[in-house]
């Protein structure tokens, strides 16, 4: 997704100026005719190399509070721009606040709400500023931020626990490659030292250990050289298109973690496009932004060739069958909310039964990993020591 500059009339002969977020020229210019604006110009917008050092970023947690204390306002009948500017100065993070008042400003200009949040992409993407829109059109504007707000702590929510589950075995891994290049560089070469004073033949076990600590101590500069470029060429390749798309294939399709990884993106996918479907957003325009906003490209590129079938007027569950990403299930069950007529209501059936299965998935993981990563550092760990031992053993048992 690349943010794009563009100059449009309206229908009255009114130039506004604005930002977007499109893949290409032709989605913006497709996405203007979607708001009967004419375009005069698009073109890319230059990437910023400015660093907000006060500001710091706009985590999920602090829109959902913004969401919440927005609808309370509105929902007593505050005008918008006082709304704007009470949440402005009562706003902690910086960046937001600044935004806000940023906000509040093209709103007095004459903007809608739904024009002046699109103009920050970076912190209200696509599904918020739609919503929104669906919002000021239906009157009921309150009502959708509420909805906003709970979709944002039930999102913040899903993707804590991923994380959660993801970081353990990553901090233990890290915690035991730590301790293992510890006792190679030094606790090992001491040991070896005193091997040499005494002479003779080695055991195979300790011979192996020494050689390790002997490459380690030798190679310590290449070796982190090689992790950090490993590690800067593995997200500069997710950035490409490619490469995202291979990764996040591989995110969920690898042994036990894929799982978790498939369950939460089929969580996100349903209550994303229930959130949607029940603030008034048309189906196809509920796809798109379900699609924009999906976070795995894999999930993301089946979604728009769904897209691109309903328009030909298949049902959602066909080819949403054909990405291989939803389980039987949640196939029959959307296929059932079309025949019903009540697809927002059973997606937000599925996603709620999925929230449950990501919370007993992550569980299992915990419960799971902490038992096998203990037994692995032990053995690691303490297969070294005996290693470093059995010398020792041996002048004791030669001794006696």
């Amino acid at each position: 997704m690349a943010t794009y500059l563009y100059v449009g009339v309206t229908p009255g002969g009114k130039q506004v100026k604005g930002e977007i977020q499109a893949r290409n020229k032709n989605e913006v210019l497709s996405l203007l005719r979607k708001k009967k604006l004419r375009p005069l110009s698009v073109k890319g917008k230059p990437i910023s190399l400015d660093i907000n050092i006060m500001g710091g970023g706009v985590k999920l947690q602090d829109l959902s509070r913004f969401s919440r204390q927005f609808a309370a306002m509105a929902s007593a009948g505050l005008p918008l721009v006082q709304c704007l500017d009470i949440l402005a100065q009562q706003t902690e993070n910086k960046t937001l606040a600044k935004t806000i008042q940023q906000i509040s400003g093209d709103i007095q200009s004459g903007n809608t709400l739904a024009d002046s949040l699109s103009k920050h992409p970076k912190i209200f993407n696509p599904l918020f500023c739609n919503m929104i829109a669906a919002g000021e059109t239906s009157g009921n504007l309150d009502v959708i931020l509420a909805r906003l707000a709970d979709y944002q702590e039930k999102a913040y929510a899903l993707r804590r626990k991923i994380q959660g589950a993801l970081n353990y075995p990553i901090i233990l891994s890290v915690v035991a490659v730590l301790v293992v290049a510890i006792m190679l560089t030094f606790v090992v070469p001491t040991f070896a030292q005193m091997f040499e004073s005494v002479g003779g033949e080695l055991p195979l076990p300790t011979r192996i250990v020494m050689s390790l600590s002997g490459f380690l101590r030798n190679n310590i500069i290449f070796i982190i050289v090689a992790i950090i470029a490993l590690i800067v060429g593995l997200m500069t390749y997710y950035k490409t298109e490619k490469g995202k798309y291979n990764l996040d294939w591989l995110k969920l399709n690898i042994p036990i973690l894929g799982n978790l990884e498939r369950k939460g993106a089929v969580s996100r996918f349903s209550q994303t496009l229930s959130t949607l479907l029940s603030s008034g957003v048309t189906i196809l325009d509920a796809l798109s932004i379900t699609a924009k906003t999906a976070g795995n490209a894999v999930l993301e590129k089946g979604l728009f060739r769904t897209l691109e079938k309903i328009t030909g007027g298949l049902t959602i569950a066909e080819p949403l069958k054909e990405t291989g990403i939803f389980p039987p299930m949640v196939i029959h069950m959307i296929s059932v909310g079309e025949k019903t007529g009540d697809l927002s209501g059973m997606l937000s059936k599925v996603s709620q039964f999925y929230q449950e299965e990501v919370d007993a998935a992550v569980d299992a993981l915990t419960s799971m990993l902490e038992p096998i990563m203990i037994v692995v550092m032990g053995v690691i760990i303490g297969g070294i020591l005996i290693a470093m031992y059995m010398p020792m053993f041996e002048m004791i048992g030669t001794i006696g």
